[in-house]
């Protein structure tokens, strides 16, 4: 029995991942041809169809369901293996900041990636509002810290994201008077913005919750209980964006910078820095 070949297997893993030929074509750097080529030699090796034609997809079978799972298993031992031989520089802690509201939606991906192609290195996460770590950087707590720029800094941006009110569009929390708000905690820029904003705009309001976690005001504004300040893309299901329409002034965008810790970053510091700067930087405008 021959052994499964790792190029296949790859290409196998793109197309499920990408649901066509070209864009697996494209990650893998091959030709679409190519591709086709490799599916149809995977096929003949387990003896098995994987896939199933409608129209230009390919969907894949049960079978290709099954393989997937040992497929998946075997690439990242493949890539553990050449990582820990050619990346040996690559080891040790490294120390990120960011808050939480950007977690989730910014980061994820490429966190995944980089611990797949650097198992040996250790990414320890702090959650803190944006001046918070930026006192721990200042303190060599962190090595990297990914935060909400204020105006007055001088850090280069890296990208902008919208901060808008959103709130239950089942409650109505915007309708009434004083404004219920829930709020981060004292210091947090998203507060001192929101804040500024309400009170530039004369619009009367009262805090009904503060809290330093993303979770509290999420459940505080699914409950109908207030409105919040958000960044848009974090915005979860049962929440709508409010603005101008609903009575809610308008909110500035944030500016997002990476900044590294004083002194010479380690290498590992360094390589992070270029995979999160290469993976975030985004020049669309807002």
């Amino acid at each position: 029995m021959q052994p499964l070949d790792l190029s296949l297997l790859r290409s196998f893993v793109a197309l499920i991942d990408c649901g066509s030929i070209q864009l697996a074509a494209d990650r893998v750097g091959r030709s679409q041809s190519a591709v086709s080529m490799q599916i149809k030699r995977l096929e003949e090796d387990v003896g098995r169809p994987l896939f199933q034609r409608e129209g230009r997809n390919l969907r894949p079978n049960p079978a290709a369901q099954d393989l997937l799972l040992y497929a998946r298993r075997l690439l990242r031992l493949s890539d553990e293996a050449l990582a820990s031989l050619r990346h040996t520089d690559a080891a040790g802690v490294v120390r990120l900041g960011l808050p939480e509201d950007y977690a989730a939606y910014l980061l994820t991906p490429t966190l995944a990636r980089f611990g797949q192609e650097h198992p040996l290195a250790e990414i320890e996460l702090t959650f803190e509002s944006s001046p918070a770590l930026l006192r721990l950087l200042e303190a060599g707590k962190l090595d990297l810290a990914l935060v909400t720029r204020d105006p007055r800094q001088p850090f280069a941006v890296l990208r902008r994201e919208r901060f808008v009110w959103a709130a239950s569009p089942e409650h109505g929390a915007w309708l009434r008077d004083p404004l219920p708000v829930a709020l981060f905690e004292a210091g947090d820029l998203a507060r001192r913005f929101a804040v500024e904003a309400l009170q530039a705009a004369d619009r009367r309001y009262r805090v009904v919750s503060t809290t330093h976690s993303l979770l509290g005001l999420i459940t505080v504004a699914q409950a109908g209980l207030a409105v919040v300040g958000l960044v848009e893309s974090s915005l979860p299901a049962g929440l709508a964006r409010l603005g101008e329409a609903e009575g809610l002034p308008s909110l500035p965008i944030f500016d997002l910078s990476m900044v590294p810790g004083p002194g010479e970053p380690t290498p590992l510091a360094q390589l992070l820095h270029e995979y999160l700067v290469r993976d975030l930087r985004d020049d669309r405008p807002l």
